[in-house]
């Protein structure tokens, strides 16, 4: 095991390296360039073609297996998972209150890098005779590349379903039993229900995972914003500190002070856009799986992505933040999960470790179901339909090996795989910008974005 430990943070190194974090801010700002900015200067037209859309009951006609809303959901099932809780709070447990501002650029520029993934997704995707419909990174690397870069696009479906049994599904597992743990649940016994409820949605395909992802996604996120703006506002004199450490300590060391060992400035970049990243998922290219099954068009869906990325790190994400940061118990030493419920138990005593524990079942439980299937698709691209049913099976095994399983060394191989996969899908991005251009000043030239 230790072997494993060392071999892996080796690779860790080299994979979040600054090379690496080069690409994956620069991409997300190339592409912001490159579309003139469009996640800022278009976002009451993005709101007004996403939830908008969706809030006016607008009819949708264009191909696909489900709705335009449920395929967010489904993708917001994956992206608000314990990223946004255990996620935040190791990065400023590691990084210090700084992470907090490079997880924000992070999601700034990665706005444009999701709405080319769920653009790309429906672009690229096949629609079978029977309705059965295929898409994602795999499918825009081959057919927007070109046949020669079906190895590229087969190393990505390849790493896509080995990340999806640490990221979408260990990880989720070992946090949630971790918690309930707490409540003197054996691991075990979190791991066999999560087995029988995970299983009940994901063995039903795509449609069922949609129709349960738009009714517990919406329900789960407002519910746990609620709770944080109330801690948030029973802490409000510390806003204002809050907000100063994040930026202050984005440019500079952060010094040790009770149980918090203190950070570098490197630590802060490297935690900030690592747990960014884990969050929401800009980079990774998954979602564009989910959103390749939408009832939609290539534009509209990438803005769907544009607020996917929005809602997840800018709002809820900074939620976790302020709760961690106005209560001050980032002194503790406390990490992951611990931390925020730390933080809600001091800001809400009683009902805050509740919220907490909500949350994280339910964000859990939601981003196993749409890992699930990120998984299945990629690895069915490789090996074909025969392997959809017993990738279920080995997933839903996982998901006991991650709730019995050690937090450290499933945390570090998730972030391993989740650097890996990132990497074909960017290069793909940067190639297919013209593209991206040429499908937006379409879009822009019609009636519809004029309205």
């Amino acid at each position: 095991m230790d072997a494993l430990m060392a071999f892996n943070s080796w690779l860790n190194g080299i994979v979040w390296g600054p090379p690496f974090m080069v690409l994956l801010i620069g991409t997300g700002l190339y592409l912001t360039v490159r579309l003139g900015f469009f996640q800022f200067t278009k976002i009451r037209l993005t709101w007004r073609q996403s939830f908008g859309r969706f809030f006016s009951r607008k009819k949708e006609e264009e191909g696909g297996a489900i709705s335009s809303f449920q395929a967010v959901s489904s993708a917001m099932a994956a992206t608000i998972g314990v990223g946004n809780i255990a996620g935040v709070s190791t990065a400023i447990a590691l990084g210090g209150p700084g992470a907090i501002f490079w997880m924000w650029i992070s999601a700034l520029v990665g706005m444009a890098t999701k709405f080319g993934e769920a653009s790309l997704g429906v672009k690229y995707r096949e629609v079978d005779a029977d309705g059965t419909v295929r898409g994602g990174v795999m499918y825009y690397i081959e057919k927007g590349l070109g046949p020669k870069w079906k190895w590229l696009a087969v190393v990505y479906a390849l790493l896509a379903g080995i990340a999806a049994l640490g990221i979408g599904n260990m990880v989720q597992a070992n946090t949630m039993a971790d918690s309930m743990s707490a409540f003197g649940v054996p691991t075990w016994v979190t791991g066999g229900i999560a087995i029988v409820l995970v299983g009940a949605v994901i063995l039903g395909g795509v449609k069922r995972i949609g129709a349960t992802a738009e009714k517990l996604v919406p329900f789960m996120a407002v519910v746990y914003v609620l709770g944080s703006l109330v801690v948030i506002l029973m802490n409000v004199a510390e806003i204002g500190s809050a907000f100063g450490q994040i930026f202050y300590y984005a440019f500079n060391p952060a010094a040790a002070a009770g149980g918090f060992a203190g950070s570098g400035v490197a630590m802060a970049v490297r935690f900030g856009i690592a747990r960014g990243i884990f969050s929401n998922e800009a980079g990774l290219g998954a979602a564009s799986i989910i959103h390749a099954q939408a009832k939609n068009s290539p534009t509209r869906q990438g803005m769907w992505g544009i607020w996917e990325v929005f809602i997840d790190t800018i709002v809820v994400c900074t939620m976790t933040a302020l709760v961690i940061l106005t209560t001050g118990v980032i002194e503790t030493g406390e990490t992951g999960a611990g931390l925020a419920s730390a933080a809600f138990n001091a800001g809400l005593p009683g009902p805050g470790g509740t919220i907490v524990l909500v949350g994280l079942i339910l964000f859990s439980y939601t981003t196993m179901l749409t890992w699930s299937f990120y998984g299945e698709k990629s690895w069915e691209y490789i090996f074909g339909k025969k392997i959809v049913l017993p990738y279920r099976i080995v997933f839903l095994g996982f998901l006991m090996v991650g709730a019995v399983g050690g937090l450290e060394l499933i945390w570090s191989i998730a972030d391993t795989m989740n650097g890996l996969m990132a990497a074909p899908n960017l290069i793909a991005l940067l190639v297919l910008a013209g593209v991206l251009v040429k499908e937006k000043n379409s879009y822009m030239e019609s009636p519809e974005a004029k309205e």
